[in-house]
């Protein structure tokens, strides 16, 4: 017989690993797309892989499969904002002067700590979530320090 976890204490355990915090951003038929995403990490080296998970009823989960692309965008300490504002059911999530176009049409964040550009390589599933892997082929670091989470909020590395 196997045991089921509940979902409150899933939460409570998962809020003890501290991450750092990115919004993934694609574009598709000139409509842009984004989401705070905290499942994220490499995954090879050669051929160059990272993988994101995407709840499916997030409207960013259409968008990212249907473009085939995405950009995984590292936030630096004082972009909380950003953070809130893609994990919000705002609208218009994307202002003036916060982004710009990359070369392949993605939207990336100014300012943040790193920037990496993926085409979509496969999708699989993951429960309630899908598992996007994307092959980088664009990817661009700055000086900074990382936004973490930590418990159901956000941190900053100590001095």
């Amino acid at each position: 017989m196997e045991l089921m976890i509940d979902e409150p204490l899933f939460r409570q355990v998962m809020g003890h690993f501290a991450t750092g915090v990115t919004v993934v951003t694609t574009a598709h038929h000139g409509r842009l797309s984004g989401i705070t995403v905290s499942s994220f990490t490499s995954l090879s080296l050669r051929p160059t892989l990272v993988l994101i998970c995407i709840d499916h009823r997030a409207s960013s989960h259409a968008a990212i499969a249907e473009a085939g692309a995405f950009a995984v965008n590292i936030l630096a300490e004082g972009q909380e904002y950003l953070s809130r504002r893609f994990a919000s059911a705002e609208a218009e999530k994307f202002t003036a002067g916060t982004y710009e176009l990359s070369p392949r049409g993605l939207p990336l964040l100014r300012g943040a700590l790193a920037r990496i550009e993926c085409t979509l390589q496969s999708t699989l599933p993951g429960g309630d979530h899908s598992i996007f892997v994307g092959e980088v082929v664009a990817a661009s670091c700055h000086d900074g320090r990382p936004l973490l989470y930590y418990r159901s909020g956000y941190h900053t590395l100590g001095s």
